[in-house]
Formats: structure tokens, sequence, C-alpha cells
């Protein structure tokens, strides 16, 4: 899923585990969960045993709980992190009593994949590897949201309609979108509020994933996602009208506009993590383009003038080598590495592909004689129209303090 690794069928870790390629519906971050470090010997004499002991209960909490369910805990994690980051924000306000830098803190990538540890004593990075935690499980859940629960394991045929075709009910979509939302938030919060206040010499050694470009990318493709569903609900939809539809693929088309800008000039896309997620955007881009172009042209199309027909057969056709291109363009991300496979079309792509060739081949057929008439619409592919954008992030902010007992410090004057 994403950069995530190829997951297990079985859980625990004393089980035989078989890898299985997971289906990207959303991209998916790979998540990172604690490892154990001597907290106990290094905060001794500066926390109190009663925040150490919670401290060390909470990360090895994370840690099982990952390892055990592979990540599908996600209420369960998703509770631990809240709980530590509320702990965390206390140690934050409390640092110059001696807890900044001396504990190391550790993590690692969850999975059956390279397991270099990410080493740090800083605690706003570890802030913000929980709050990166937290935005992954919010991505995974919109994921496997987005699949049918009637979908084995392999991606063949639902139970849902029982015959094969997947049916994802209108709740899943909406609860989907309040999640990217929600990620979007994390991730926003982490570029806005925490990369600043990390030394430079820190930041420098990030792991691809949390460098500041991509999660700026991440957080903004996230909102192109949502209204990727969006766009799915309005296509089912009989009250949406066609001008709907063609803003939300409009708008659509802009957010994985601005995702791919923000990160196709950085070094970080050359491999890894980077790379997948730039070559998921890519492929995002094109089937809003292709959709945008189709549902311009209905608009277009209702015209009565000449130009107002051949324009809008400029669109269809445009539509129709946009869609096989994105197609092209999700072979490649599938098979950069991690390898993912892709769902079977779903949402507006779904309409959309059998649509859109049908059209184009009907439209340019009835009106073929008017591109030749209208050369100067032929000469340039209209342009689509420009819409504000409506999803933004979910606000996020701190936990409120919690109360952190520190270890006294000893009166030298005291008898």
């Amino acid at each position: 899923m994403g950069c995530g690794m190829s997951a297990c069928a079985g859980v625990g870790r004393k089980n035989k585990r078989r890898s299985i390629i997971q289906e990207s519906v959303v991209f998916v971050l790979q998540l990172r969960v604690p490892v154990q470090s001597d907290l106990q010997r290094r905060l001794n004499g500066v926390a109190s045993k009663t925040t150490i002991d919670r401290l060390v209960c909470l990360r090895n909490k994370i840690q099982l709980v990952a390892e055990d369910t592979g990540g599908s805990a996600i209420s369960e994690l998703r509770a631990a992190l809240e709980e530590y980051l509320s702990l965390l924000t206390g140690l934050i306000k409390k640092k110059n009593d001696g807890m900044e830098g001396c504990v190391e803190f550790k993590w690692k990538l969850l999975g059956d994949g390279p397991r270099e540890e990410l080493c740090f004593t800083n605690l706003w990075m570890e802030i913000l590897t929980v709050i990166h935690m937290m935005a992954a499980l919010a991505l995974t859940e919109a994921n496997s949201l987005m699949i049918p629960k009637g979908c084995s394991a392999s991606g063949k045929g639902c139970s849902a309609s029982g015959k094969g075709v997947r049916v994802v009910s209108s709740g899943c979509k909406r609860d989907a979108v309040d999640l990217l939302l929600k990620a979007s938030g994390y991730l926003e919060f982490c570029t806005r509020d925490i990369l600043p206040r990390i030394p430079p010499d820190i930041k420098s050694k990030f792991p691809d994933d949390m460098q500041e470009s991509v999660l700026q990318t991440l957080s903004i493709q996230a909102l192109g996602q949502g209204t990727e569903i969006q766009l799915g609900l309005a296509v089912n939809s009989k009250k949406a009208t066609l001008p709907v539809k063609r803003r939300l693929a409009c708008e659509q088309v802009i957010y994985f506009s601005q995702a791919y800008q923000c990160l196709s000039g950085c070094d970080v896309v050359s491999h890894g993590c980077a790379k997948k997620l730039l070559l998921f955007i890519f492929w995002k881009f094109l089937e809003a383009k292709a959709a945008a172009y189709y549902y311009h042209g209905l608009v277009t199309d209702k015209g009565s003038e000449p130009a107002s027909h051949a324009s809008a057969v400029c669109c269809f056709l445009a539509a129709s080598e946009i869609l096989g291109e994105s197609k092209k363009a999700c072979l490649s991300f599938c098979l950069s590495p991690p390898v993912t496979r892709a769902p079977p079309m779903w949402g507006v792509m779904k309409h959309l592909s059998q649509k859109i060739p049908e059209l184009a081949f009907k439209k340019s057929q009835m009106y073929g004689y008017l591109l030749k008439e209208e050369e100067k619409v032929m000469q340039n592919l209209p342009e689509l129209p420009d819409f504000q954008l409506s999803l933004i992030p979910e606000e996020f902010e701190l936990p409120e303090t919690e109360a952190v007992s520190f270890a006294r410090k000893p009166d030298p004057f005291a008898y």
C-alpha cells in the first residue's frame, strides 16, 4: 500500500506469515514503531518513577500491538499514541529540567523489509514521529474502508454484491474522506509547527518519508484523494448536477498538480518512498485530468454554437488519450518498489473508463466536420476552469498538557 511493505497473512509474530501484495486505493505510509530503549536508567534522577514507567509502558504497548496485529488494531494504537502524545506534551514543557537530550528514542519500520532504526534524542523529533504514525494509521484506515470486507486478500471477488463486483457503501466513502482530512491535518501540523523547532543537523538525517517536501506533498495529495472520493459519490447521486461534477474533477486536478509540483523538484524523489509517491500522484493527476476534460466537454457541448461542439469534441478526445496514459502511469506506480497492486476500477473511473472512449468516438463522428472548420479550436486544447478549492486539512493541535512529575533535585543546604 503506497510505501507500505507487503502485509502478512496470519496474526502473531510466532506464526509463519505469507507475504501479500497489498492494494493501493489510498496512498499508505509504512508504519514506524517504537523500539525498546533504556529509559529507566537514562531518566533516573530526571523524571519521577511514575512518569518513567508510563513512558516505557506506552512505548512498549504501541510496539507490541503494532507487531502482533500488523498495524490493523488501529483504534487501540490510536488511543495509545494519543495518550503517549499527551505525556510528551507535558515533557516538552519541562525540557529545561534535564529531560532534553538525555534519552535516546528509537523507532523502526514495521514489516519484513529493512530494519534500519531511527535514533534521536530530540523531544520534538519524538513528537513528530508519533504524529507521523497517527497520520499513517489514518491513511491505512481510509484505504481499508475503500476495500470491501468481502474481498479476499488475493484481490478476488467480493461477497458484497454476489457477482464479484465491488460495492463500497456511501458511509464508508464519507468516513474515508474524513480520515483523509484528518491525515492531512496531522501532516500539515508537522510541517507548520514541529519541523521549525528541529535543528537543521537533525532534519538532514530524516528518512525520505519524513522530509518536509514529502510531508507537504502527502498532506496535499490526501485532499486530492478526498475530492476523488467525493466525485465518486456525486456520480452516484441523482442530485449532483453536471457543473458540480466538473467542479470536483477540476479541483482534483489542482490538488494533484500542486502535490506533484511540491515534490517533483526535490532530490529525494530518486528513490524510495518519495519516488513511489510521485508516481502515485502522477497516475492520479492523469485520471483527474481525464475526468475534468470529460465533464468540461459535457458542459461545453450544451452550447448551440458550432465552436462549442468542436471544443467539446476536443475535450472528449483529450480525455480519451489521457485516460490511456493514466493506465500506463498506474502500471509504473505498481511496479515501483515496494510492489503494490492497483484495485479494480472504482468510483468515478469505473464509470468513465467506458463512457470516455465511447463518447469520444461518438462525438467525433457527429462533429468531425466541425474540427476542420474550427481550426483555431484544434490548435489549442480548451483550458479547464479554475475553482477555489473546497477541502482543507482538519485542524490539529497538540493535546492538553498532562501533569508530569519530575525527580526533585537534592537541596545542598538541607540538613
